[in-house]
């Protein structure tokens, strides 16, 4: 068991079950998945970005990438329909809450500046999107073998039914939120 699931079921069930009166377990908003996304617009003049970004974000969550297609043509970016324009990792279970915990305690420390994540990147549906700049704040990269600085996205997908309840929810989980 990890420990984040753990504290989940423990003592984040309790409080939130307290707080909203809710007259069933099944009702506590939970984490169903963390999405990770890396968008390589430039993989279009070269694919060892692609494969490069790929590979990182292999290392960063322990699990394999799909690569993200574009769906439509857009000649002002020079993209045909169904070229790789990225890739995106789903994370569920033990290793959502393994990459949470990973990402929590070492990685957002690591961000220079780091005065908290943004309270309102919720999608009004208990969704919350988290924006990285660089990969660099993770340990399994090595500054040496990287071939562009990459930002991505990370998307914790919640139960919850409104951006209050997720906001809780994801606050008692322990990501950093500025005051």
């Amino acid at each position: 068991m990890n420990r984040l699931s753990e504290k989940y079921k423990k003592e984040i069930i309790p409080k939130l079950v307290e707080k909203y009166n809710y007259t069933s377990v099944m009702q506590v908003p939970k984490l169903e998945k963390i999405v990770i996304n890396i968008g390589c617009g430039d993989a279009t003049e070269n694919s060892k970005f692609l494969e490069a970004a790929c590979s990182e974000l292999e290392l960063i969550t322990g699990a394999k990438p799909v690569v993200t297609k574009a769906k439509k043509s857009i000649a002002g970016f020079k993209l045909r329909a169904g070229q790789a324009i990225g890739c995106k990792v789903t994370l569920r279970g033990e290793k959502m809450y393994t990459f949470l915990d990973k990402l929590i305690r070492i990685a957002l420390p690591q961000v220079r500046d780091f005065r908290g994540v943004s309270p309102k990147a919720f999608d009004g549906r208990g969704n919350y999107t988290l924006g990285i700049k660089e990969q660099m704040i993770f340990a399994e990269i090595e500054y040496d073998n990287i071939v562009k600085t990459r930002g991505m996205d990370i998307v914790f997908v919640t139960t919850a039914k409104t951006n209050e309840e997720a906001f809780d929810l994801l606050n008692e989980i322990g990501i950093p939120f500025r005051k």
